[in-house]
């Protein structure tokens, strides 16, 4: 029971007792009084009628004693009048039934009166005349007593109602600062920093809300020096200085998380040997500027393409690695970067098209790092020796279909629902079961499955994500693949379907009438979060309404700040697979545990991506993750 409750059933307890007991004061000594009244008209009574019939008595005249009886009789206070004359024993007998109008007979039943008798013997001098008994009415003490105590019950009532009423109001003005710092208390419990309480005017709660905007500031604060931390980790270890690109080890991370999962791109290498020109010329503080302005400008010009990651990894090389596009749109990507490093030459006064050579290495197949790094290294070394701006690493492998045979083809797939379904076993790491799984589609094409890996860059190209999601989704439910575990079913959301308001508003309605949402996970990729912050806030609130749940994919994958994960309230975040090959000796693990303890410190459930093997997983026990996926529990069919 809250203390509001508590409080109030007190106050309500304490005011039914005063009321009762007032109400009991004032009926016992109304009964009492009323008791009093009738005796004394009793007693009037009989003295006045026992003179009156003195002279009837004496005259022995009958008629006029039976009138005179007649007479105080028929005022309707006394309900037995009895006379017996002493001369001859004669007793007249007069009775007035019990019998009262306005009040209830129950409450009569309730012989709240005692009978109230009044014997006299009228004399004549020596002589006794007459014996008289008159037995009172209870008609007036009841009519009396019923209508003050329903008067009285009436005020009461209402005193008691408005007395009730206004307590509640009372209780909740003096009650609403605790309030408030229950709720505070709650959100600081849920790892929800939000700006200080006032002061209250309460002195008993002004210490109190003092502490608690002490803890929370406190608390604030340590999430913020982790999250600093992070940021400071990733400048160290991840970051060329010159530049402010990340630097060799993060693309190598990178490589290794994007070969490890189905996807598509290229990796590009170069080397501008015109840098090393500016140099000799002007010194190394120009050189390190003309990096940085480069930098700046391949970032801008080249994410307008297609978002990739740009990294410097040695003095005058530089790495570029795009992912989930198709053949044309790295051609594109090529076209920039060939342009913008010709612009940035000529400003610093060299001569376009010299000295500097790209090398391009398209995925394909399965590939190592190693495979795509020499790939690429070749084609880079092929052309300085050609004296080529760029050579591209020939591939015998031929695209499966053109852009509009993709078109019709996934359209098709979309309306007709022809994707199968596999999916893998997120295990807990403490040995205890399965926490969920992640569904992974494939699609069959004539005689041939094609993974994701193929078709999703298509997906994303033809701007049929939220389609596919949809789809996915319903097809989900109909096969009822819900109902073949007890484990909780995660489905990757598409970057189209995180600021697609109509997929939003699709989804909103479908999981209102679903059943079983309690099962469905959602996954976002971290760098759609950052892409639309404001638009994954509203898909999220709408996840988390239905009673669904969302996690966040790739996590610690991105640069920049995880104050987010603070909005979001996430269930679950999955660690990018570039952290499961960290070493205890390298500096990686310096920021894996970082990252790991921002998630913790907010109560959010880590699951370790990428885990191939038994030595791996074990690195992470004492980081204390939650859960961990990989090849080590492979993906299966769902028959």
């Amino acid at each position: 029971m809250t203390l509001f409750r508590q409080i109030y059933s007190l106050l309500f307890s304490l005011f039914l007792l005063v009321v009762a007991s007032l109400g009991y004061v004032q009926f016992t000594e109304t009964q009492s009084f009323l008791t009093k009244q009738m005796e004394s008209d009793l007693n009037n009574a009989s003295t006045s009628l026992g003179l009156m019939l003195t002279p009837a008595l004496e005259a022995g005249d009958t008629v006029a004693a039976e009138t005179l009886v007649n007479v105080i009789f028929e005022g309707g206070y006394y309900n037995n009048i009895k006379l017996i004359w002493m001369v001859d024993g004669k007793q007249q007998e007069w009775n007035n039934p019990i019998k009262i109008d306005d009040v209830p007979q129950w409450f009569i039943n309730l012989n709240l009166f005692k009978t109230i008798k009044k014997e006299s013997t009228i004399t004549s001098g020596w002589l006794q005349l007459a014996q008289l008994e008159i037995t009172a009415h209870p008609g007036f003490g009841y009519h009396e007593l019923w209508r003050i105590m329903s008067n009285t019950l009436i005020v009461f009532s209402l005193l008691f109602l408005v007395a009730i009423f206004t307590a509640r109001l009372g209780l909740t003005w003096i009650l609403k600062p605790l309030n408030a710092l229950s709720e505070h208390a709650k959100k600081i419990a849920a790892r929800q920093f939000g700006p200080d309480m006032p002061l209250p005017s309460t002195t008993e709660l002004k210490d109190l809300v003092t502490a608690f905007n002490s803890m929370s500031a406190q608390l604030k604060h340590l999430f913020q020096s982790l999250d600093e931390e992070v940021g400071s980790l990733r400048k160290k270890n991840l970051t060329d200085p010159a530049s402010g690109l990340p630097n060799r080890q993060y693309v190598v991370s990178r490589l290794n998380g994007w070969l490890s999962e189905p996807s598509s791109g290229a990796l590009f290498l170069a080397k501008l040997d015109w840098l090393e020109e500016v140099h000799s010329k002007y010194g190394y503080q120009v050189r390190d500027e003309t990096i940085r302005l480069l930098a700046e400008k391949l970032v801008q010009q080249l994410n307008e393409i297609t978002p990739s990651v740009i990294a410097r990894i040695a003095a005058f090389e530089f790495a570029f690695l795009v992912t989930d596009v198709e053949h044309d749109q790295i051609s594109k990507y090529l076209q920039t970067l060939i342009r913008t490093i010709n612009q940035e030459i000529s400003k610093a006064g060299c001569k376009p098209n010299e000295n500097f050579a790209i090398g391009v290495a398209e995925r394909v197949g399965q590939m190592k790092v190693s495979d795509i790094l020499a790939q690429a290294d070749n084609a880079l070394q092929k052309a300085l020796k050609d004296n080529k701006t760029f050579h591209w690493f020939e591939t015998t492998e031929q695209q499966i279909f053109t852009r509009e045979q993709w078109r019709d083809n996934l359209s098709h797939a979309i309306s007709n629902k022809k994707f199968k379904f596999r999916w893998q076993p997120i295990q807990f790491c403490n040995g205890d079961g399965v926490t969920q799984r992640e569904l992974y589609c494939q699609l069959e094409l004539g005689d041939k499955l094609t993974h994701a890996g193929q078709f999703m860059p298509y997906i994303e190209l033809l701007s049929l994500g939220s389609l596919l999601d949809k789809c996915l989704i319903e097809t989900v439910y109909e096969q009822k693949l819900l109902e073949r575990n007890y484990e909780p079913l995660a489905i990757n959301l598409t970057h189209q379907s995180l600021s697609d308001s109509q997929f939003h508003q699709w989804l909103n309605h479908f999981l209102r009438n679903a059943p079983q949402v309690e099962r469905m996970c959602f996954e976002i990729p971290e760098a759609g979060v950052y892409s639309d912050l404001e638009s994954c806030t509203r898909l999220c609130n709408i996840i988390r309404d239905n009673g669904a749940k969302f996690g966040i994919d790739h996590f610690g994958r991105q640069f920049g700040s995880m104050s987010y994960l603070q909005g979001l309230r996430p269930s679950y975040v999955k660690l990018d697979q570039s952290f499961a090959y960290y070493d205890e000796a390298s500096h990686n693990s310096e920021l894996c545990r970082a990252i790991i303890n921002v998630a913790k410190g907010l109560d959010i459930q880590v699951i370790v991506t990428g885990i191939q093997e038994k030595a791996q997983l074990e690195r992470f026990n004492e980081l204390k993750t939650d859960a961990y996926q990989g090849f080590i529990a492979p993906p299966e069919n769902i028959e």
